[in-house]
């Protein structure tokens, strides 16, 4: 894979987002499969690592640290703070310094690492101004703790009051050809202020890989049946899927595979762009990892533009409580 640069590093331009193995899409594999799925990421060129405090309740962090010990000098390792799993089992934010700082450290000893590379708020606690949670994360880079700081799910007012305190190095949020919430503004903003943009969920949960399949056999404590609902209701799912046959002839005839045209949809688009995409499956990480060879031309992706926007999309990309949450402060 070529490189890209995030802040002081280069990485490889496809990260891996970890969080698969641990959470989020039904059951975990095998400990010893996700192992060699960690290794295999280093070995075919990812060396950019995406993690979280939260993701299996540190189950992640666990694995990375577990798995690979010898090769911390092989990739870039960006963890997250400031969301967890309250006492009714609910997703909740906590931007508290002290908290943070907590959050921190349990993170680096489950990493079995001295400093995490880029440490990200994961959301903004609303009763924590977000100049108090950066100047936490500031102050975490001066201890040596974090080399750099970046922001989740983050607005443009939000983006720049934390600037101020302290550089951003990336910010992330959900990014693909059907969540564009993005572009509303905090694309212009990285641009404007040199920040590098890392879009997860980039095959959209996998629906722009062509292989979600029946809906309704989703498990109960699967993403895409809880907080990703509105666009996996099967009778929405129904309308959406009807774009997959004329995207499906777009990959064809550009000799890709499905996934590999989302992924290279963000990657010709801006070369800041870091796309972090999750799986549990040996074969298709090494399947995604061969997306940054692909190049589009400006009318195929003028093409794919007009067939998946938002307004060809039907049904938002979170549940009612979590999309006001994560879009309080509209760009």
């Amino acid at each position: 894979m070529h490189s890209r640069k995030l802040g002081p590093f280069s990485v490889s331009a496809i990260g891996l987002g970890c969080m698969n193995v641990s959470a989020g899409y039904g059951p975990r594999p095998d400990e010893a499969y996700s192992g060699r799925l960690l290794n295999r990421a280093l070995d075919v060129g990812y060396t950019f690592l995406d993690t979280a405090s939260m993701y299996g309740s540190g189950h992640n962090e666990s694995l990375i640290g577990k798995y690979l010990p010898t090769r911390r000098d092989e990739y870039v390792l960006a963890s997250k703070c400031g969301i967890y799993k309250n006492e009714e089992g609910k997703t909740a934010a906590n931007g508290r310094p002290e908290v943070l700082l907590k959050t921190c450290e349990d993170s680096l000893r489950r990493l079995k690492t001295d400093v995490i590379d880029l440490y990200y708020l994961h959301r903004i606690d609303a009763k924590v101004p977000v100049e108090e949670s950066v100047g936490a994360l500031s102050r975490m880079v001066e201890a040596g703790k974090v080399r750099t700081i970046g922001l989740s799910e983050i607005s443009t007012v939000s983006l720049r009051k934390a600037h101020a305190v302290h550089p951003v190095t990336a910010v992330q949020s959900e990014y693909s050809l059907w969540s564009r919430t993005p572009e509303r503004g905090i694309l212009a903003t990285c641009a404007e202020l040199d920040i590098a943009f890392v879009p997860f969920s980039p095959l959209a949960r996998q629906f722009l890989t062509g292989k979600c399949g029946d809906v309704t056999t989703v498990e109960p404590n699967d993403i895409r049946a809880t907080i990703a609902r509105p666009r996996f209701e099967p009778e929405v799912f129904a309308q959406n899927v009807r774009l997959l046959k004329p995207y499906a002839e777009i990959a064809e005839r550009c000799d890709c595979t499905m996934a590999q045209l989302a992924l290279a949809w963000l990657l010709n688009r801006d070369d800041g762009f870091i796309p972090i995409p999750g799986t549990k499956h040996i074969d298709w990480l090494e399947e995604n990892a061969c997306a940054g060879d692909i190049k589009l031309d400006a009318d195929t992706v003028a093409e794919l533009d007009a067939l998946i926007n938002p307004d060809t999309v039907v049904g938002d990309r979170y549940t009612a409580g979590l999309m006001k949450a994560v879009d309080s402060e509209r760009d």
